[in-house]
C-alpha cells in the first residue's frame, strides 16, 4: 500500500482513481536505489562512448546478463556478447529488477535519445510475474507500450521484440508467461516495424524446461531458473542472428 500511496503522490495521482490504472505500463523510475541510479548514469556513459551503435538491448537482469563473467565457464556470457553484438558497437541497456514500468520510465528519461541505430531489441516482462504480480492482462498493454515508446523515439530502426523467456518459477507465472507470448503474437502478426518472435522452444527439453539451461540452479543456495546460462544466451544469439544480418549489416 505504501508503494501504491508512493506513485499516487509522485504522479500527481488521486490516491482512489490508482485502481484504475494499469501500472504495467505506467512510467515508474526506480531513482530511489542507489544501485539503480548508479547504473542509469552508466548507460549514459555507454551510450557517450558509442553514439554510432547499430544494435541497442532494452531489457532487465536477461539482458544484463550479456556482460556477466562469473568465471565458471557456464556465466561467462559476455565472450558471447562479444562474437555477436560488440562488432555493431551494440548498447546494453538491461537493468536488474526492472518491470515494463521502469523500462517505459527509462525510454520517457531520456535512455535511447541521441542514438541512431538499425536494429533495436527488447527483451521485457519476466519482473511483472515477479514481486509486483502484474498478470498478462497488465503485463502485454506494458509490453506495448515500450515498444511503442520505442519505436516513437527511434522510428527508423526495426524493432525485435523476443517473447518472454521460460523460467522454473510457479505455474502461475508459467501460464502468464504462456498467455502473454500468445497475445503478443496476434499483436504483432501484421506489423511492418516490429517483428516478435518466441523463443521458448530454445529452453525446452522433453515437454518442459530444462534447467540446465540456466545459471540460477547452479547458486549456492540454488535459485529459480529465470536467466539462461552461456549456452542458452548462445542460442539466443545464434536465433536472432538472421535478423541483425537483414536489418544491420
Amino acid at each position: 500500500m505504501k508503494r501504491l500511496l508512493w506513485i499516487a503522490a509522485a504522479f500527481l495521482i488521486p490516491a482512489a482513481a490508482l485502481a484504475k490504472i494499469n501500472l504495467a505500463e505506467a512510467p515508474i523510475g526506480r531513482t530511489d536505489l542507489p544501485w539503480w541510479n548508479a547504473r542509469w548514469h552508466t548507460t549514459f556513459a555507454e551510450k557517450a562512448r558509442q553514439p554510432d551503435a547499430k544494435i541497442v538491448w532494452l531489457g532487465d537482469s536477461i539482458t544484463y546478463y550479456w556482460q556477466r563473467q562469473g568465471g565458471h565457464g557456464y556465466d561467462d556470457i559476455k565472450p558471447v556478447w562479444n562474437k555477436y553484438y560488440a562488432p555493431y558497437g551494440a548498447l546494453d541497456f538491461g537493468f536488474i529488477g526492472d518491470t515494463t514500468a521502469s523500462l517505459i520510465w527509462r525510454l520517457d528519461h531520456g535512455q535511447v535519445a541521441g542514438l541512431h541505430p538499425k536494429l533495436v531489441i527488447i527483451l521485457i516482462g519476466a519482473n511483472n510475474f515477479g514481486r509486483v504480480h502484474w498478470d498478462t492482462a497488465m503485463t502485454v498493454p506494458g509490453i506495448e507500450a515500450v515498444v511503442t515508446g520505442t519505436h516513437n523515439r527511434l522510428p527508423k530502426a526495426h524493432i525485435l521484440l523476443l517473447g518472454v523467456l521460460p523460467s522454473i518459477r510457479s505455474p502461475w507465472v508459467d501460464t502468464q508467461t504462456l498467455t502473454t507470448n500468445t497475445a503478443l503474437a496476434k499483436v504483432y502478426t501484421h506489423s511492418q516495424n516490429v517483428t516478435y518472435i518466441d523463443l521458448s522452444a530454445l529452453f525446452m527439453k522433453d515437454g518442459r524446461v530444462d534447467p540446465s539451461l540456466y545459471v540460477d540452479p547452479r547458486l549456492m543456495p540454488p535459485e529459480p531458473a529465470l536467466h539462461p546460462d552461456r549456452e542458452g544466451m548462445t542460442r539466443i544469439a545464434r536465433a536472432i542472428l538472421p535478423y541483425v544480418k537483414k536489418y544491420v549489416n
